[in-house]
């Protein structure tokens, strides 16, 4: 399966009085992460945007288990999932170091500028292709 990892130093700003991650703060990593992974299939969304496809979130689910700190470098592991005609799941995991502080995932439309429901772009089939099947020949 496709995945990527991305290194995150936790802000200041983004940990709450006990000084640990406030919840929400890691659906913005999933976004930072999930942005990543498709620049790496060179699929970016910027240039899914400017063709006029867009990726609403339609579920967003997190489970944590320990807390991120202030200054901690953190690694978001995020995996594409499955996508079908309309939707795309990603799943995430979220650690320091080895130890697993959260996971989560996310399920996506694929939309129309006009906000309907489209099939997604064939430039995105064909890179999931390419780069699954660059995945499984590596892990053969």
């Amino acid at each position: 399966m496709i995945s990527s990892k991305t290194k995150i130093r936790v802000r200041y700003e983004e940990t709450d009085k006990m000084g640990i991650v406030y919840h929400a703060k890691y659906f913005v990593w999933f976004e930072v992460a999930r942005i990543e992974l498709l620049d790496q299939i060179r699929c970016s969304y910027k240039q899914l945007e400017y063709e006029g496809y867009h990726l609403p979130v339609l579920e967003a689910q997190a489970n944590f288990f320990r807390p991120a700190n202030f200054d901690d470098l953190v690694t978001v592991s995020v995996e594409f999932s499955t996508s079908s005609r309309l939707k795309m799941e990603m799943n995430y995991k979220v650690n320091r170091g080895e130890e697993l502080l959260a996971t989560g995932r996310t399920i996506h439309a694929f939309v129309s500028r006009e906000g309907k429901p489209i099939r997604p772009p064939e430039n995105l089939a064909r890179s999931i292709e390419k780069f699954s099947r660059r995945y499984i020949s590596q892990t053969n």
